[in-house]
C-alpha cells in the first residue's frame, strides 16, 4: 500500500478509484440497459428545422471521441480536490444518470441521420460511429451531460487555475457542438443535459445525501486500504 500512496495518490488520489470506477459503470449500465429495455417501444423524434439548418461535419468527430480524454483528466482532478466536494459531485453525477434512466426508458428518443458528404476523409470513421452507436437515448445527452460536469466540478476552484477552468468550458462548449454536426443528438438534447448537470449539482451541494454515498464508498475503501488519511483535506 506504500507503494500506491507513494506512486498513484499524487497523480489520482486513492479514495476516488473505487468511485470513479463505479460511475463509470453505471454509465454503461443506465445507457446500454435502457436501450435494451426500450428497444421495442416506440421511439420519439424530437428534430426541429433548427436542428436540419445544422450542417453535417463528419470532422468534428474528433472532438466527440477527443472528449473521452477530457472527461477522464478532469474527472480525476475533481479527486484532488477535497474528499467532500468529491463526493458532493459524485453524488451529482450519479443522480443525474438515474434521472437520464428514467428519460431513456419512458421517453425513448431517436433520430434520421442524413447522407454523408461525399468527399469527407472522416466518413469511414462516422459510419463506424453511426453503427455502433445506434440512434436512441438521445434525449438528454449524456455527452454533453459529463462534459458539462468537467467544467462545473471545477468552477470556481481556487486550486484549478482560471485558463484551465476556461479551456474546460470552452470543450465543453465544443463537445455540445459536435455532437449536433455529428447528427448524434438535437438542440435539446443539450439544452436538458446542461439542466439536468446544474440541477443535480446544485442538489448535491446544498443537501446532505452525498453523506451516505461517501459513508459507504469510504467503508469499502478502508477495507481495501484506499480511505483517506484522517488528515485529508476537506
Amino acid at each position: 500500500m506504500k507503494f500506491l500512496k507513494k506512486y498513484v495518490d499524487p497523480k489520482i488520489r486513492l479514495y476516488s478509484i473505487i468511485p470513479l470506477l463505479t460511475v463509470f459503470l453505471f454509465n454503461d449500465l443506465v445507457y446500454w440497459g435502457t436501450m435494451i429495455v426500450a428497444a421495442g417501444r416506440y421511439h420519439y423524434d424530437f428534430t426541429t428545422e433548427l436542428d436540419r439548418m445544422v450542417p453535417i461535419l463528419p470532422w468534428t468527430i474528433l472532438i466527440y471521441f477527443g472528449c473521452y480524454l477530457f472527461w477522464g483528466v478532469n474527472y480525476i482532478m475533481i479527486g484532488h480536490l477535497g474528499i467532500e466536494h468529491f463526493y458532493k459531485f459524485i453524488t451529482a453525477d450519479m443522480i443525474s444518470r438515474v434521472i437520464c434512466g428514467v428519460f431513456f426508458l419512458f421517453l425513448p428518443t431517436t433520430n434520421i441521420r442524413p447522407e454523408l458528404p461525399a468527399e469527407s476523409i472522416f466518413n469511414p470513421a462516422m459510419r463506424w460511429l453511426w453503427n455502433m452507436d445506434e440512434a436512441a437515448n438521445l434525449f438528454p445527452s449524456i455527452h454533453c451531460l459529463v462534459s458539462w460536469f468537467c467544467y462545473i466540478g471545477i468552477r470556481g476552484e481556487e486550486k484549478i487555475p482560471r485558463w484551465y477552468q476556461s479551456f474546460s468550458c470552452v470543450t465543453a462548449l465544443a463537445v455540445f457542438i459536435s455532437t449536433q454536426t455529428t447528427k448524434q443528438h438535437y438542440l435539446v438534447d443539450v439544452i436538458a443535459a446542461v439542466v439536468i448537470a446544474e440541477g443535480c449539482y446544485w442538489i448535491a451541494g446544498h443537501t446532505q445525501v452525498y453523506i451516505g454515498i461517501m459513508n459507504r464508498f469510504e467503508k469499502l475503501n478502508k477495507r481495501l486500504g484506499l480511505s483517506a488519511d484522517s488528515g485529508e483535506e476537506v
